[in-house]
This record gives structure tokens, C-alpha cells and sequence, in this order.
């Protein structure tokens, strides 16, 4: 894994934030940030699956359809997008479509499913092994940040519970 630079982690640390803004709009809390190489914000994200009624409104799917059409693919494989959760496989294969050359995620799927606890909703594959099977690489570094993205979703999943009781 490569060193993460103070750059990434104030970038990471915007996507956190957003998985909040999504918590506080009524969505799960999920965020994501789309930078250059030099950390200039092309793009941000949250999960809009609540609000939208779509189960394909993650943070990243967002980010990625309406970021900048104009990108290049040479641009778009010096970019890093930035996620407060690791990307699930829909996800992790919309970054590799897009061309997106690397992604930095703070919380890891399978500390994300043990807080969650058991559900039929879970698609335990990294976002590593998806993009590891593309014929173009994406570099991958995670988890960084695990406890401050965690928190997004303290007592998260007891308030779900509850409303479903």
C-alpha cells in the first residue's frame, strides 16, 4: 500500500463529512469525493438511496454521474476519489469504468458489516478484489480513518432496528 499523503487524509476527511450531510438528509451515510492529482475537488457525492428512492444512489455512483463529462480518461486516471465507506462491488466497478486511476476509502466493508450485524443486504467482496480483475489498474488504499468514519454511523443501525420494530 502507498504512504497516504496529509492531502488525502483532509480529502477522506471531506468525504466523512459528507456521509453525515447524507445521515442529516435522511439517507445512510455514505460519502465521496473526487479530487486531481493536485487535491482540487472535481466532484462530491452522498448516498441519496432514501431520498431518491433509487437503490443505486450510493455516494460514488453519484459522484461519478454528474462529475465533469469533459474529463478526459488520461485526467480521469491521475484522479483519486475519496469514500467515508469502502465502495461496494456495484460501486468499485463503477470507479473502474470511469477510469478513475485510484480510490483512498476510510471504513472497510467488513468492520461496516460487523457493526451492522447480520443482513440479507450484505455483498461481502472487497472493492480491491473487484478492481483487481480489470485489465486496467486502480490502485486501492484502505482502510484509513476507521474510527472517525465509523462514527457516521454511531447508533446508526440500533435506529434502523427500532423504526423496523
Amino acid at each position: 500500500m502507498s504512504a497516504v499523503s496529509e492531502q488525502d487524509l483532509v480529502l477522506l476527511r471531506r468525504a466523512i463529512a459528507l456521509s453525515h450531510s447524507a445521515r442529516e438528509h435522511g439517507n445512510r451515510p455514505f460519502g465521496a469525493v473526487l479530487a486531481d492529482a493536485s487535491g482540487h475537488i472535481l466532484a462530491e457525492g452522498e448516498n441519496t438511496q432514501v431520498t431518491d428512492q433509487d437503490c443505486t444512489g450510493h455516494a460514488e455512483t453519484n459522484l461519478l454521474r454528474q462529475m465533469d463529462k469533459s474529463l478526459s480518461l488520461d485526467m480521469l486516471a491521475q484522479c483519486t476519489l475519496y469514500a467515508s465507506t469502502e465502495p461496494c462491488p456495484m460501486c468499485a466497478g463503477a470507479v473502474f469504468w470511469s477510469g478513475v486511476g485510484r480510490l483512498v476509502y476510510a471504513l472497510s466493508s467488513d468492520r461496516l458489516y460487523k457493526t451492522q450485524g447480520e443482513s440479507p443486504y450484505q455483498l461481502p467482496l472487497s472493492a480491491e478484489a473487484v478492481l483487481r480483475h480489470g485489465k486496467r489498474p486502480v490502485e486501492v488504499i484502505g482502510p484509513v480513518l476507521e474510527e472517525e468514519a465509523l462514527k457516521a454511523f454511531s447508533d446508526f443501525f440500533l435506529v434502523g432496528k427500532s423504526a423496523q420494530s
